[in-house]
């Protein structure tokens, strides 16, 4: 059950801290981070949150030791200072300095404790600052490590719109990592009851965790078990262009196997992947010419396809080389005799 939206973060009145200019404006404001006053580290962390957006203030912050402050105020009683501390880990996750700090400073392990904080304006900014973490590699393979995706699908049900698009995008970028425990914390029937869903972003982050969970074998054989692939092949139709793509790739991924390609025929997918060759988006086209030459290794299909070999050629006159690529690996499987 979803919790009820009240208000997204403490009221407050506050006004923003006086700076010091120059040099002194960090250190001074480090300093009242630690602050027995509770009024002096609300205002303290609203004004960082202002300076830090540039990269060097950020810079300065980390250097005047902000970091383990900030660390010390997850802890904070005060959900306002819970709130501007999660705000301000997130503004330093858009910066490679402050994604070194987070690492360097095991931030990522308090942060993650407030998955369940009671403000949903924390918990928004928490998300916020994983899935920035998560888009670079080194983020997500420590997500992974520390355990946190179970933790993750568990919350995709209970969490409002906007919060539960970033904890899909967030999961999407773990399972590209590894899928398995994705797969043991039985996340696919969690995307499943996303793929309906009538935001575009949370539709396209569920699709692109279901590409992830497709390419290894176990994955494939689940998606055929719980019989994924007609819900793929409605999306090769959506109004979303992203979700597409990660249909058609979740497709391709799970055609490897018998089972996929003789599930994917049955739910007729070989018109829409068509339909999807003249594709002026990149991912989707290439995507769909990718699905079509794994189902062409069905012998039914194959003859199928032989009447659209014009449509694929003309692909091979695509400036981007990837798309001459699996227009040609596509033409050479379908014109392929025995």
């Amino acid at each position: 059950m979803a919790r009820p939206q009240t208000s997204q973060q403490p009221q407050t009145h506050l006004t923003q801290a006086p700076v010091a200019f120059g040099n002194w404006a960090l250190p001074k404001l480090c300093s009242e981070l630690q602050d027995d006053e509770l009024v002096s580290r609300q205002r303290a962390l609203t004004a960082l949150c202002d300076l830090i957006h540039d990269p060097e203030r950020a810079y300065e912050a980390i250097l005047n030791g902000c970091m383990e402050r900030l660390k010390f105020l997850l802890k904070d009683d005060d959900g306002l200072c819970r709130v501007k501390t999660t705000e301000a880990l997130y503004i330093l996750a858009s910066h490679s300095l402050g994604r070194d700090a987070i690492f360097r400073n095991d931030i990522m392990g308090p942060l993650a404790d407030l998955l369940d904080d009671p403000v949903d304006a924390c918990r928004r900014n928490v998300h916020q600052a994983l899935n920035r973490m998560a888009e670079y590699p080194s983020g997500a393979v420590f997500m992974v490590s520390m355990g946190l995706v179970p933790r993750l699908v568990l919350k995709v049900p209970i969490e409002a719109e906007i919060i539960r698009a970033l904890i899909l995008s967030t999961l999407s970028s773990c399972i590209m990592i590894n899928a398995q425990p994705a797969l043991e914390s039985d996340a696919i029937p969690v995307l499943r009851g996303q793929l309906s869903h009538q935001f575009s972003d949370i539709r396209r982050s569920a699709t692109s965790a279901l590409v992830g969970i497709s390419v290894p074998s176990n994955g494939k054989v689940k998606v055929c078990e719980e019989d994924l692939l007609p819900l793929m092949v409605k999306l090769l139709s959506d109004n979303d262009q992203g979700v597409v793509a990660n249909a058609a790739g979740t497709v391709m991924n799970t055609a490897v196997i018998t089972r996929g390609k003789h599930e994917a025929l049955k739910a007729g997918a070989i018109d829409p992947l068509l339909r999807l060759v003249a594709s002026d988006n990149r991912a989707v086209c290439a995507n769909a010419l990718r699905a079509l030459t794994v189902l062409a290794e069905v012998p039914s299909a194959r003859a199928q396809l032989l009447g659209h070999v014009s449509l694929l050629k003309t692909r091979l006159q695509h400036p981007d080389s990837t798309i001459q690529r699996a227009a040609s690996s596509a033409i050479e499987v379908i014109s392929w005799k025995p």
